[in-house]
């Protein structure tokens, strides 16, 4: 009976072991198909890691270069700074990254800070840019686009186009914009060509990649007046493109040969790549920013505390001499004196606002000891000869105009005179160049002219408003005031009265 129980056991426990051994044979059957055919599913059921897998290249990625992390150049490499490649793969590269663990992620809308998703697989970061577009309607002067991702500017367009996918329904934001920083002056931007900044899922393939941030403008609007080739443009130019130390990308609507010409030594300053005509060219260029727009503070002035690195007019102005290769910094003390006389330069208009009197004046001058040169640059003048003879002075002095925006020439500490017109123009004289003056370290003089020594005296009778209630004028458009006070107006300086503003200038040497 013994004998029997124990050979039931034997058996019982023959089948036991038998049907273990079969879980276990299913088991590993199981196992072995999952890790040969979808490991990642094993790994993120089993152990609650998440991978991070590079996204495939594409046919076009491949075919434009970017196998094996490589750019590739199309041109030739005749300019670093330009590969030809396709960004297509971006959308993609973001969905493979959407919901990991260890990455950043924030919805990317119109609005947003673009930022770097890192991602870690194998030691090695991955990082895909986050989209952004925003553009600042606000400011009184001029509106300004900022764009980060996927930006493409079709030649000979008036479109800039901002990459979405094609998922993204919701946010397909549009801006008109006039790149010229002349805002709400309707006579100046009906020269202006207005651009249209739109998002989009659909755009047409890139021909050229660049490496460098674009800023796109206008050089239409005023320009080929010196007041406002510096007010709207230069100055403004500094303050956007400076920060960027020569990595950046001209884009220039209503292209003019002659000013990009004429202002050549600042643009290359500026720029260590050549300007790019907007309007006549017909490939698409792409770029992962793009700035359309310059920022422009008040009139001819730099507001620090809002320009990139706190730039003011000081570092302008040092710029532009160094950009002319000016030998004077600064003003010499008087010491230096006794070797040679103060240099006065007096801006000649030839038109409106000219000195009747100009001999007069140079003679008066002349008898304080001044060594006085009369000149005025106009659009054709060779601005670096020009530039040469406005810094080897220590005053300049002319009638409210534009040629005192020479001013960007002379050394730190001489001193500017601004003659103003009759007319109640006072105002107007300290915020084109009074203002700006002192802002650029520079010793300003202001004298207003009498009744006596306009020649609106021959034009209008005496008891005339122009001369009784001239600020009645200013209640209508500028361009009354223009016309009436600045079109018409000469100056017969009183140099008996004037001669102790030079005797002022040269006080100012003294000290």
């Amino acid at each position: 009976m013994g004998s029997k129980l124990k050979l039931a056991r034997n058996g019982n426990q023959s089948r036991r072991l038998r049907l273990v051994m079969l879980l276990v044979g299913c088991f590993l059957v199981t196992m072995t198909y999952l890790v040969a055919s979808k490991p990642q599913g094993l790994v993120r059921s089993s152990f609650g890691f998440r991978t991070s897998m590079r996204t495939p290249l594409s046919g076009d990625d491949v075919l434009n270069g970017y196998e094996n992390g490589r750019h590739s150049t199309a041109s030739g490499g005749k300019d670093p700074q330009i590969s030809q490649a396709s960004a297509e793969s971006n959308d993609e590269k973001e969905k493979s990254i959407q919901g990991e663990k260890n990455a950043s992620v924030v919805d990317s809308t119109s609005q947003e800070v673009a930022r770097t998703h890192e991602l870690t697989e194998g030691g090695e970061q991955i990082q895909t840019l986050e989209r952004k577009s925003s553009c600042d309607l606000s400011d009184e002067r001029v509106d300004i686009c900022e764009l980060y991702g996927d930006i493409r500017i079709p030649g000979n367009s008036s479109s800039v186009l901002f990459m979405e996918s094609s998922n993204n329904t919701e946010h397909k934001e549009a801006w008109r914009v006039h790149p010229y920083p002349r805002k709400g002056d309707e006579t100046c931007l009906r020269e202006v060509r207005e651009l249209t900044i739109r998002a989009t899922s659909e755009a047409p393939r890139c021909t050229v990649h660049h490496n460098v941030t674009a800023i796109v403008f206008s050089v239409s609007g005023y320009t080929g007046n010196l007041f406002h080739d510096f007010s709207d443009l230069l100055v403004p130019l500094f303050v956007t493109a400076r920060q960027f130390d020569g990595e950046v990308q001209f884009v220039v609507t209503d292209f003019r040969r002659w000013w990009i010409n004429k202002y050549r030594l600042v643009l290359q300053r500026l720029s260590k790549y050549p300007v790019m005509d907007f309007d006549g060219d017909e490939e698409v260029h792409c770029f992962k920013q793009v700035i359309v727009g310059l920022r422009a503070h008040q009139e001819f002035q730099i507001d620090p505390a809002r320009a990139p690195n706190g730039y003011t007019l000081i570092d302008f102005t040092r710029f532009i001499r160094s950009t002319y290769s000016l030998q004077r910094e600064t003003v010499n003390n008087i010491e230096d004196l006794a070797a040679r006389k103060p240099r006065l330069l007096i801006i000649a208009r030839k038109r409106t606002r000219a000195f009747t009197n100009i001999g007069e004046i140079v003679a008066m001058a002349e008898g304080l000891g001044y060594e006085v040169v009369v000149d005025e640059a106009n659009v054709s003048s060779d601005m670096a000869q020009f530039a040469r003879t406005v810094n080897s002075c220590d005053v300049m002095m002319g009638v409210h105009g534009a040629g005192l925006t020479n001013l960007v020439f002379l050394p730190l500490n001489a001193t500017i005179i601004q003659i103003v017109p009759w007319g109640g123009l006072e105002w107007m004289s300290m915020l084109d160049f009074g203002y700006p003056a002192m802002a650029m370290g520079l010793k300003y003089l202001q004298h207003s002219i009498t009744i006596e020594e306009s020649t609106l005296t021959e034009q209008y009778p005496r008891d005339h408003r122009v001369f009784t209630d001239p600020m009645s004028f200013h209640g209508s458009e500028f361009k009354v005031v223009r016309s009436t006070f600045m079109k018409t107006q000469n100056v017969k300086l009183d140099v008996n009265r004037f001669k102790g503003v030079l005797w002022a200038a040269l006080e100012n040497m003294i000290q």
